[in-house]
């Protein structure tokens, strides 16, 4: 077995990884959950704010990083 080596990834990396996921993770799961309760508009909306954000994600790493 073996595991992934983390001693070289930068604290600003894993910070900006970190801050994004607190946004995208919810917005997915809080899309599915407006899906079950059958509220298509507000899902769809959610998961498009959930694609934007991690385009804005993606811009900022290939930038900064």
């Amino acid at each position: 077995m073996t595991y992934v080596d983390t001693s070289n990834i930068s604290a600003e990396v894993f910070v900006t990884v970190l801050l994004f996921l607190i946004i995208i993770a919810p917005l997915f799961s809080l899309a599915i959950l407006r899906f079950f309760q059958g509220k298509k508009k507000a899902g769809l909306l959610l998961i498009a704010a959930g694609v934007a954000v991690y385009l804005v994600f993606q811009i900022v790493m290939k930038f900064l990083f």
